[in-house]
């Protein structure tokens, strides 16, 4: 699975990987094929479904047949062969953890199904297609369409597969499948869930041979299984404890040194826009204003805060957070206490690692801090702050005015060069 970060910052959607979703159907009646999940190579040695087999790279990206991460194989030594090699290429810049053993099936005829919620109506809509690999934004009159416009009855099932020319046996075995996906949309609160293809065999036995599920952001908090679901793949995903520990927020990671903090998607898109119009180059960006949707345990915007600037002051890459809220804040009045237990917090790490060698410890530095509070609300906290001061008394940068804080920023980061 992945999450999707629209825009960059704060609104997420959640993909399933084939596996993944194949469970989900199995477990709601929509027939798929035996199948195993292969996490190294050695599993083949102990596969329970009969051979001819199809291989299948578990990745987001598209293109995994031409890609090459899709093989046939008949026998164990070459499905071992097979695996090694899928597991060792990228698609899309991405590498499978997870491969797909599945039966080979006898395909006489293709189509493509799917259940999407259509913003622009704010209803679902079922889709259906006599054509399989269509996408369906772009495929326009191919893709036959029915809005559910009152609650959900097998009428509008039956609707679209008369709309798609449908007859007979294969017409009600395509208006139950597209009952039960309907159903799981419903109850998994999706955005998409589409089947592609859904196969038919030459005895008209139908079996969904590859699917997709998108899950709504706010359907994590409410789904415990899609929390832990969505909080292994964060820590499967995950290449440094920054990204790991601050993934799940909907932020972004650049490889920038200036991590941006702030309380609001716009502003904190604004400020980086700004850092990097003005030289300097954003790292990790985060917006506080909401706990993640796959927290488990309750959080608060100074639980956030605390958090986030421990974790940066620990990523080696970061050498300045700017942080900018506007207007009122929660816990407005502790900003001065929480950055001072951050920077208590770190000097305490830095000591337990480095006890002796004083050299060694002060090459670990505390990032500096540039602060825009913006907001008579917020006098207290500018007043506070203005007197704290990190380990090896570089004092923390503190205004109202954004511009003046991004050019701090920037010219923290970009030293003006010593003439000889």
């Amino acid at each position: 699975m992945i999450l999707i970060v629209d825009g960059g910052i704060g609104c997420l959607s959640m993909d399933l990987l084939e596996y993944q979703v194949k469970e989900w159907f199995g477990n709601i009646g929509i027939p798929v094929l035996p199948s195993q999940r292969i996490d190294h190579p050695t599993d083949l040695k102990r596969l329970k479904i009969q051979y001819p087999i199809v291989l299948k790279s578990q990745v987001h990206g598209g293109g995994r047949l031409k890609a090459g991460g899709v093989r046939f194989v008949g026998t164990t030594i070459d499905a071992i062969a097979a695996a090694q090699n899928i597991f060792n290429l990228p698609i899309c810049e991405e590498l499978p953890e997870v491969l797909l053993a599945e039966t080979k099936y006898d395909v006489l005829k293709e189509f493509y199904l799917a259940v999407v919620l259509d913003t622009a109506v704010c209803r679902p809509i079922l889709l259906g297609c006599q054509e399989a690999d269509v996408d369906w934004e772009d495929s326009g009159s191919k893709i036959h369409h029915v809005v559910v416009e009152q609650d959900f009855s097998p009428f509008y099932a039956r609707r679209l597969a008369l709309k798609m020319g449908l007859q007979g046996t294969i017409m009600q075995s395509i208006s139950t499948i597209v009952e039960k996906m309907y159903r799981l949309f419903v109850d998994k609160d999706l955005d998409l869930i589409e089947i592609n293809p859904l196969a038919v065999n030459k005895s008209g036995c139908v079996m969904a041979l590859n699917g997709s599920v998108r899950i709504n952001e706010r359907a994590i908090a409410r789904h415990p299984d899609i929390g832990t679901m969505a909080q292994k793949m964060i820590d499967n995903r995950s290449t440094n404890h920054t990204e790991k520990t601050l993934g799940d927020w909907g932020g972004i990671d650049l490889p920038g040194k200036v991590a941006i903090l702030g309380n609001g998607a716009g502003s904190v898109m604004a400020t980086l826009d700004l850092v990097a119009n003005s030289g300097g180059k954003p790292g990790v960006c985060l917006n506080l204003r909401h706990a993640s949707p796959v927290e488990t345990s309750p959080t608060n915007f100074s639980d956030r805060l605390e958090r986030a600037i421990s974790i940066l002051s620990l990523d080696g890459k970061i050498e300045v957070i700017l942080i900018n809220f506007l207007g009122s804040i929660p816990q407005s009045g502790e900003l001065g206490s929480i950055i001072a237990r951050c920077i208590e917090k770190f000097h305490n790490s830095v000591t337990s690692t480095f006890p002796t060698n004083g050299r060694n410890r002060s090459s670990k530095l505390f990032p500096r801090l540039v602060i825009r509070l913006a907001g008579s609300e917020l006098d207290s906290d500018r007043k506070n702050l203005a007197g704290l001061q990190t380990p090896g008394g570089m004092s923390i940068v503190v205004t109202e005015s954004l511009d003046e804080a991004v050019k701090e920023t920037v010219r923290l980061v970009n030293p003006p060069a010593v003439k000889r």
